[in-house]
């Protein structure tokens, strides 16, 4: 039952910030290095330090380890498909990752700065700002990545990148945009206008396909809960 709920809330999370694919345009999905977009803007950085990029859906985090090289946690559908390390270990594209996300299968990798940014600018320890627990020492962030590179369980929602990089830099795996989106849904929920919208939407499903089981007891059981939740 919980994976169930976490697949839904997972997927739910995916479709809420679809909007940024119309919003910005895709760089290119070739699998080709050759492909990869432009040179982004990269501030002065140093081993240990926390990088952040807009790509795709969320921002993506990644943890600088020096000589042009950042580990990041990345959802990728490849290693599923082939063995070909050539293949795997190409930048990952934007249909890559999405595919990744809902098989549910990543990995902690170590990119260049150019194929981690995807075209995107950098940001760099941005979240020092934000998080409660003071960061580590650069040294021991940068241990604690490497440590971690390879296959590793991934949830959108519970063990993602920006866990991976919160807990090697503050020593706390957390993530700001599972919290805003939790937060988002939590507001849906209470307001009592999602009660009469899921009525509304069963009563469409009822006359539309006619009365069954499959139409009946979710137009029932539905706003009933919401409406005790709320």
């Amino acid at each position: 039952m919980l994976d169930s709920l976490t697949f839904l809330l997972e997927k739910l999370f995916l479709l809420t910030n679809f909007s940024l694919i119309f919003r910005k345009s895709w760089p290119s999905d070739d699998c080709s290095p050759k492909s990869a977009p432009t040179v982004p803007t990269v501030p002065p950085i140093r081993r240990g330090d926390l990088l952040e990029v807009q790509r795709t859906l969320f921002v993506h985090f990644g943890i600088y380890l020096g000589d042009n090289k950042v580990a990041h946690l990345m959802p990728d559908i490849m290693p599923v498909l082939t063995n070909d390390p050539k293949v795997v270990h190409t930048v990952v594209t934007n249909k890559r990752l999405i595919l990744g996300c809902i098989y549910r299968n990543a990995s902690v990798r170590v990119d260049s700065v150019e194929d981690f940014a995807y075209g995107a600018n950098i940001i760099v320890n941005d979240m020092d700002r934000k998080m409660k627990n003071p960061a580590i020492s650069n040294e021991d962030v940068a241990r604690r990545a490497e440590k971690l590179i390879g296959a590793i369980p991934y949830s959108l929602l519970w063990n993602n990148c920006e866990h991976f990089v919160t807990y090697c830099r503050y020593g706390a795996a957390v993530s700001q945009q599972t919290e805003k989106f939790c937060t988002g849904l939590k507001a849906a929920i209470r307001d009592q206008r999602s009660v009469l919208l899921t009525v509304l939407l069963g009563v469409m499903s009822i006359i539309c396909f006619g009365p069954a089981p499959c139409t009946t007891l979710p137009t029932i059981f539905i706003p009933f809960t919401l409406w005790m939740a709320g």
